[in-house]
């Protein structure tokens, strides 16, 4: 059993962040010795599934209602899954743009590069070298 504060320190949260996740019913099985809450392993668990499900973007009523599910049992499988799957489309979307700003971050990076080297941007702006267009193209991309 860990403490709010052990937990707190584990998972890099305030712990006010912890007691707001009690409050919305997130742990609905948390032990409380003398009104002081107490994180099984069942609570970690949750804690982390929690953590990945907001670092995904979800919002706590759906994490909650994810939560609800797995308290219901077996029959909520098929809503569990379809909810992995949308988040896993939602991360995947989310990382395909965001590799096209690290793209575009590096070419830029490359550019002032060769610029600080020749004294100028003279030559980079008459020119796309091979080796970066890829990089460059898919960086230039609308979301």
């Amino acid at each position: 059993m860990y403490t709010i504060g052990q937990v707190s320190e584990m998972f890099g949260l305030p712990i006010s962040t912890l007691r707001y996740y009690d409050k919305e019913g997130l742990f609905p099985g948390m032990e409380r010795i003398s009104g002081i809450r107490k994180f099984g392993d069942t609570e970690i668990e949750a804690l982390r599934v929690i953590e990945c499900l907001k670092k995904s973007g979800l919002e706590i009523k759906d994490i909650k209602q994810f939560m609800d599910w797995c308290g219901q049992g077996n029959t909520t499988y098929p809503q569990r899954k379809e909810l992995f799957e949308k988040q896993i489309e939602t991360v995947e979307a989310e990382m395909k743009r965001m590799n096209r700003v690290l793209d575009l971050l590096k070419y830029k990076r490359w550019y002032y590069e060769q610029a600080i080297a020749d004294g100028s941007e003279d030559r980079l702006k008459a020119m796309k070298p091979e080796e970066i267009r890829t990089i460059y193209e898919n960086a230039a991309l609308p979301d």
